[in-house]
């Protein structure tokens, strides 16, 4: 029989158990994709920890990349054989086989290998909509990424240099730094030891930034406003520091913006996922995105793979292996 994680209750990385599932044929709608790379994402945490609450029990992870090997009923953009990879809602990527909605699946350019598919798709599309739909930027900006050394981060400030925007990005350790340097990042904020705003405020000669992308949360949120010129946007992402706790909206002082984007709102529409999709495509098949994966983990050690991501442990793109 296939193998799986699964959850029976929320909690911490030992929750996850690696078990038998029994894979039927796929339903009305629904594709069985073979998985042979698995993301590994924080956006799990949430849904392990209860953060972003499911019914139980359940599948985790929300990205993969394989092949389909059978369609259920209605279903024909894709069909067995097809190299496909997905990102997206319910839950259930950690395992070797499973049926999912046929609609997330974009089938793969030949170029494009299982690896690199499932180590992008959620970052990449990600970054696809924070810089070219929730706040188009444009050549000759200076932007504020936080967390620049991570998954998101590696292909934020690739696509950002390819755009001919300035970064400055935070960071935990000089190591980190030296890697986001290397992919891009123009300014790196040593975030444990260096006031961000006071930085932000020296690198831009006080002008500071039209736009601020955060994916930290509680730790970072007062910093990423006050780091923002008048008019400028706050976007909130991600909180893998804990959620912001609730703010009066005079801390917008400035006429400052503030939004709360998520990929599945951009890709609930399959045109825009196509669109997405091939946009992320076309910059990793010139070259102007590179995905770097840093870690790999086998489907059996979920929790040690979990463990590493909430430590901060991990760069770049993390992947699961069936």
């Amino acid at each position: 029989m296939p193998k799986a994680i699964r959850i029976q209750q929320t909690g911490g990385p030992e929750v996850m158990q690696y078990v038998d599932v029994d894979v039927g044929p796929p339903g009305p709608g629904e594709a069985q994709v073979r998985h042979e790379a698995i993301g590994l994402n924080y956006i799990d945490v949430y849904f392990r920890t209860g953060l972003y609450p499911l019914p139980l029990p359940a599948g985790i992870g929300l990205e993969g990349a394989g092949v389909v090997t059978a369609v259920g009923e209605g279903v024909g953009h894709v069909r067995p054989g097809d190299r496909v990879a997905y990102s997206g809602v319910p839950p259930g990527s950690y395992s070797e086989l499973r049926n999912m909605p046929a609609q997330l699946l974009v089938k793969l350019p030949r170029g494009i290998g299982f690896e690199t598919a499932a180590g992008m798709m959620l970052k990449g599309l990600t970054v696809q909509y924070l810089f070219r739909r929730t706040c188009r930027l444009q050549k000759g900006q200076t932007i504020l990424f936080h967390a620049a050394a991570g998954g998101v981060g590696l292909i934020a400030m690739q696509w950002a240099k390819a755009l001919g925007v300035t970064v400055i990005g935070t960071v935990g350790s000089e190591e980190k730094a030296a890697l986001a340097r290397r992919f891009g990042c123009d300014h790196t904020i040593l975030y444990k030891r260096e006031n961000i705003v006071e930085r932000v405020r020296e690198i831009t000669g006080g002008a500071m930034v039209p736009v601020v992308y955060d994916s930290v949360g509680k730790d970072t949120f007062q910093a990423s406003i006050d780091c923002l010129r008048p008019f400028g946007l706050m976007v909130s992402f991600g909180n893998s520091s804990g959620p912001v706790p609730p703010m009066a909206l005079t801390a917008l002082k400035g006429s400052l913006y503030i939004t709360r984007p998520s990929l599945m709102a951009h890709t609930a529409s399959r045109t825009n996922l196509e669109d997405m999709a091939a946009d992320l495509f076309r910059m990793v098949g010139s070259g102007k995105v590179r995905i770097g994966i840093d870690q790999r983990f086998r489907l059996a050690d979920a929790v040690q793979a979990h463990r590493e991501l909430e430590a901060r442990r991990t760069t770049g793109s993390s992947l699961i292996l069936p």
